[in-house]
This record gives structure tokens, sequence and C-alpha cells, in this order.
């Protein structure tokens, strides 16, 4: 309510990225923030993506929401909007979008992709909790519980540049050199090694 109470003092047009819906408590759960805008009465912008809930990374696919008021003035934002895109990319493939399509439009499909995205989460829950377990049993110089309390695909860890690069070449476990970490690549198997790993560089 802060957040929006300040957009609307500072006449901010906001722009709510959507990229994890369904990673953190779930479809509805995840949308409150969306919905608490929309009752607003705010124009705003929801980008979504579908690149991770549907597994469809190499399709990059996803939508722009464009919120306003009335037809008249989203008639005027999508005018804009077509010219934008005509000039950056014109015709993207349509396959993905396809893909979302016809699950999302399907009673039985819906039902199955979103038991589906319920699995990835709990699993991604369980290695986050998994990590965080480890690295305290294991006595790192670190707390890693804030791990748990993270949600989507990712984790920044506050490794440092070096100490990554200690990971990769000691251990030959990889990330992105500003701490952050893929947690699906976590698992049964591996996730006591990449945690005894992270904290020697500790």
């Amino acid at each position: 309510d802060q957040v929006i109470a300040v957009c609307q003092e500072k006449g901010l047009v906001p722009f709510l990225d959507m990229a994890y819906q369904g990673f953190g408590k779930g479809l509805d759960e995840d949308a409150w923030s969306i919905r608490r805008f929309a009752e607003s009465g705010m124009n705003f912008l929801v980008s979504t993506s579908y690149s991770k809930s549907f597994n469809l990374y190499g399709e990059r696919i996803g939508a722009l929401t464009v919120v306003t008021p009335n037809a008249t003035e989203a008639q005027v934002v999508m005018t804009q909007l077509k010219a934008v895109i005509r000039a950056n990319y014109s015709n993207p493939p349509a396959h993905g979008a396809r893909i979302v399509s016809h699950v999302l439009s399907d009673a039985k499909n819906y039902a199955h992709w979103e038991q589906e995205l319920a699995g990835m989460r709990d699993r991604i829950r369980t290695m986050r909790a998994a990590l965080a377990e480890e690295m305290a049993r294991i006595g790192a110089k670190r707390d890693f519980s804030f791990v748990t309390r993270q949600a989507g695909m990712f984790s920044f860890t506050g490794l440092t540049p070096e100490q990554v690069d200690r990971l990769a070449t000691e251990f030959g476990v990889y990330a992105v050199r500003n701490g952050r970490i893929c947690i699906c690549g976590l698992n049964k198997k591996n996730v006591a090694y990449v945690a005894k790993a992270i904290a020697t560089v500790l």
C-alpha cells in the first residue's frame, strides 16, 4: 500500500515484473500485488514470463499487460506499443505462444500444468531448505537461512567474484560472478558437495 501511495503521489506509472508467478506460494497468491494495483485505479504495466513456468526458455515467451482506466486510453497505448514492436522485432516466433495458449485455454491442460508447477515450486523449496540445513550442519562461517526466505529459481548468495572463481576452479561448481546460483541445479546427490564447496570459499 505504501508503494502504491508513493506512485500515486509522484504520478508514476509502475512496471510490475511477474517472472516467477507460481514459484512463491502459488499462482493466485503470487498475484496479490497485481490485484492491489488494479484496485487502486492506477495506470500500470505488468510483464509476465512463461519461460520459467512452462519450461520454454528457448522461446522466451511472455506477455505485456497494460492496465488503463478505459478502452480509449488503452487503444492509444496499444498504438504506441505496436509501433515500438514493429521497429524492434516485428514478428516473433509463435511456437511458444501457441503452446501457452493451448494449455491456458483448456481446463484439463491448465489443471495438469498447475499441478506440475506446484511440483517444481515444492522441489525448489526443498532444495533451498537442504542447502541451508547442510550449511548449518557443517558449521559454515555464514548463516544461509536467508536462502529459505527467497523464492524462484535463483538465489543471491553474497559470494564475491573471487569466491565464485574459486568455486569453479577448485570444485567445478559454477555461479554468476555476482554470486547468483541456480537452486534448480541442486539435488539430493550434490547438495552436500555444493554446500561444502561454498563453505570452503567463504
